[in-house]
């Protein structure tokens, strides 16, 4: 029997996606053989992966003067990719900090640049995103880095910030595909595969073409964006089966309406979720109202002894994947587009129930 996954990712995949893999396994439309056995270069691969992006391109709008790049890595070996390809020697660039994968990127773009922050949540204990009127982005910043989601700590940005003229960066990984995203605004989107792409092993990296061309040359050849976009994302070996089960994905996507439908579906997840929190005397959202994400939920009960009974009778109910991070503890739930709606409904009857026994 499958269970509702909460897991932050590796997340939950769409059971649709999942059979139609299993029917084709063993031999992709007569081919004769699996997604894993072709050659990269074969037509038949070719065609999945041109077909992907070409999904990619449609769902989220990119124009025509962007470059899809599907990389490996995660999004952390694109922490190092960014400042390599978008900086020299000596520059420096302006980051916000709104907790655990910032600081990551932080941490990361200093080994190459100077790392201006603009801002740091830490006074709220990272459960706030600072206003745009803080974010004055210092003369000479080659780009502005943001986490538009924090998926450890539930922290989302709800504007886009104004990076005053420099290419706005975001890692989207925990948000991609969850509601439409104006790309134009962005000079580099990336986000890793594991959350609303597909499985892991994969990182969607979408940059502006004049943002090409500017790689550090020590920049090795898998992080050099403008080297994967002149070979097709194939200069090494790619992770193909990640790469068509994130195909599969997005024609999942396109079947339920698109990201207009995926967002109004989110959204009352979401609503579903944090309304049974705040209606409730037992649990808690650390998080400020206008910065909880979508994606992520985060909660709290008020006896740190009753988490682990928690998580232990939910997984015993079917609902697995629900303990927080282990750098915050509590509880979270992942509700990506995967989740579906009655997932979310059997979590709020546990927690109802939950509460009448524990509270």
């Amino acid at each position: 029997m499958r269970v509702y996954n909460f897991s932050a990712g590796p997340a939950t995949m769409p059971l649709e996606v999942l059979e139609r893999a299993r029917e084709e396994m063993t031999d992709w439309r007569g081919s004769g053989m699996s997604v894993m056995e072709m050659s990269h270069r074969s037509p038949e691969f070719v065609g999945i992966a041109a077909e992907a992006e070409a999904r990619m391109r449609s769902l989220l709008g990119v124009p025509d003067d962007y470059a899809v790049l599907f990389l490996q890595g995660g999004a952390t070996g694109q922490f190092a990719a960014v400042p390599l390809n978008l900086t020299a020697e000596g520059a420096g660039a302006a980051y916000l900090n709104t907790g655990a994968w910032s600081k990551k990127a932080i941490g990361e773009a200093r080994k190459y640049l100077d790392v201006q922050v603009l801002a740091d949540e830490k006074e709220s204990n990272y459960s706030t995103v600072p206003s745009q009127d803080r974010l004055q982005v210092p003369p000479g910043a080659a780009y502005l880095h943001y986490t538009l989601n924090e998926t450890i700590g539930g922290v989302e940005f709800p504007y886009v910030p104004d990076a005053g003229g420099v290419p706005l960066v975001t890692d989207a990984s925990s948000t991609i595909l969850s509601r439409p995203l104006d790309v134009s605004r962005f000079g580099v989107v990336y986000a890793g595969a594991q959350k609303n792409l597909g499985p892991s092993g994969l990182v969607v990296s979408i940059v502006r073409r004049d943002l090409l061309g500017r790689a550090r040359p020590q920049t090795p050849g898998v992080l050099d964006w403008t080297a994967m976009a002149e070979a097709d994302s194939m200069l090494n070996t790619p992770p193909t089966l990640a790469w068509y089960l994130l195909g599969l994905v997005l024609e999942w996507v396109e079947d339920q309406g698109g990201l207009t439908a995926m967002a109004e579906r989110n959204r009352a997840k979401a609503d579903l979720l944090y309304g049974t929190i705040d209606a409730s005397g037992f649990y808690s959202n650390p998080v400020a109202p206008e910065a909880r994400s979508w994606m992520n939920v985060p909660f709290l009960v008020p006896d740190p002894d009753l988490e682990k009974p928690f998580v232990a009778a939910a997984a015993e109910a079917g609902l697995s994947g629900l303990a927080g991070h282990r750098s915050v503890g509590g509880m979270r739930a992942s509700i990506y587009n995967a989740m579906p709606v009655e997932g979310v409904q059997a979590l709020v009857d546990f927690m109802t129930d939950f509460e009448q026994t524990n509270g």
